[in-house]
């Protein structure tokens, strides 16, 4: 695991609440400062988006150094985090999605969908987004493709 010095965001919407719960005690035994960006409960209907930017914010800002984000399905907080430049969120469902988000992408926050996997599955898949390094090597010039296109040249299109 990285040093405790690492802050760790996590958020959810109700439906993602019981595992960030797991997720964060789990950070917070390795040693990791965790910033805990809601929901309180699993009861209250809320909605994702607003979760996902918190957390993006944190990022972008500073705050934050790596994130975990959950929602029902995964798909729609990812997407909200996606929206900061600054954020490469990945939706993973294994230890191997996980491991080449890191590897491959760069990613800086791991997003899962609690009506989608078990807590098993997401505590071992954030260990190992959490312990794998990026490769970097032909997957720099990948990610930085991904910078936001007015701070790059205008990519040529694939024909």
């Amino acid at each position: 695991m990285p040093p405790a010095a690492d802050i760790i965001a996590i958020a959810a919407d109700h439906a993602g609440f019981a595992l960030k719960e797991v997720l964060k005690e789990d950070l917070l035994a390795a040693g990791h400062q965790v910033m805990d960006l809601g929901t309180a409960d699993g009861t209250t209907s809320v909605d994702y988006p607003d979760f996902g930017a918190a957390l993006a914010r944190a990022i972008a800002g500073g705050q934050a150094t790596r994130g975990v984000v959950v929602c029902g399905t995964g798909i729609g907080i990812s997407i909200a985090a996606n929206r900061e430049p600054k954020v490469r969120c990945a939706l993973c469902h294994d230890v191997t999605t996980a491991k080449l988000a890191r590897e491959h992408n760069d990613a800086n926050v791991i997003a899962f969908g609690a009506r989608v996997i078990g807590a098993e599955v997401a505590r071992d898949a954030l260990r190992s987004f959490l312990t794998t390094a990026f490769a970097g090597g032909r997957h720099a010039g990948r990610v930085g493709k991904l910078t936001p296109s007015e701070t790059k040249p205008n990519l040529k299109a694939i024909a």
